[in-house]
């Protein structure tokens, strides 16, 4: 019992500390404390998080201050970032940490939520009514959080500049695909110098050549999902199929590992290593392309 209040304890300061570092953002003491009860409703375990439940978790009667905080009162949630993220380096900073890019869907309900339609959630494994927000991740040995964000806006909204002005969104907010979404976190952290080593994410966002040739320009350290219908440059060819690189490897240069759990239980992949140029492979595994299929 007493080792769980000090951790209670601990967590309780730390998070105070965090709160230290952007609470100059806010200029009166109520919305300074109403982020402070915001954030500690964040980690409750609550089984629903909206401004009720997290009002009711702070002890307000109603969830006026919440709201306020989050659509009144004047802040710049980007000051706040720059904020959180020099937390997370001076912290977790570390030049082997991993960029982790992905995407996640957060169901809703109606139509009027900024970038809502319906759209693949992750989240759900499925199309459903959906947001959809583009993250940066930071990951090293001691732990792993959130670096960056980006709301994703479909065209059905960017193109409705009526809609888009009822939700609160600026007329000089334009489309643009997660992949330029993730293009311009990375750039940030690159020129905030955020100590890193390599670069992820997934076929969605790996699949973008343009992307990986940037990457590659920069000498930034990556690894990239594709897709077998993708084409990579090789020592035969500059448009090499993917596919085509699977065929005639021996059973003994596929491995087989877990990727962990997923929305649909353990991912299991058999993986195979292949050299894509003569030049430097023993040297640079930027030259080299890990390639994956799904266990059988």
């Amino acid at each position: 019992m007493g080792g769980d209040l000090a951790d209670v304890r601990l967590w309780a300061g730390e998070l105070e500390a965090v709160h230290e570092r952007f609470v100059h953002r806010f200029s009166r003491l109520e919305p300074r404390e109403s982020a402070l009860a915001y954030m500690r409703g964040l980690i409750a375990p609550l089984q629903r998080k909206n401004g009720w439940t997290l009002a009711e978790e702070a002890g307000h009667a109603g969830p006026d201050r919440i709201h306020r905080m989050l659509n009144r009162i004047e802040w710049d949630s980007d000051e706040v970032l720059d904020d959180v993220r020099q937390y997370v380096v001076d912290h977790l900073g570390d030049p082997n940490a991993v960029l982790v890019v992905d995407d996640t869907g957060f169901v809703k309900k109606g139509t009027r939520s900024a970038g809502v339609q319906r759209q693949y959630s992750g989240t759900a494994g499925r199309t459903e009514n959906c947001q959809v927000g583009v993250f940066l991740a930071y990951a090293t040995d001691r732990g792993r959080t959130l670096l960056d964000r980006r709301l994703y806006l479909p065209t059905s909204w960017t193109d409705d500049r009526d809609r888009c002005r009822r939700a609160g969104i600026d007329d000089t907010v334009v489309f643009e695909t997660k992949v330029a979404m993730a293009k311009a976190m990375v750039r940030r952290a690159i020129a905030d110098k955020i100590p890193f080593r390599w670069v992820t994410a997934d076929a969605a966002y790996g699949f973008s050549k343009g992307w990986r040739s940037e990457l590659e320009r920069a000498d930034v350290f990556h690894v990239m999902a594709t897709t077998r219908h993708d084409t990579v440059i090789t020592r035969w060819t500059i448009d090499h199929p993917v596919h085509d690189l699977f065929n005639g490897l021996a059973r003994q240069k596929w491995k087989r590992r877990s990727c962990g759990n997923g929305a649909h239980g353990l991912r299991i992949y058999d993986w195979a290593r292949f050299c894509l140029t003569n030049d430097h492979c023993s040297r640079s595994q930027r030259m080299s392309e890990a390639m994956r299929r799904p266990a059988r």
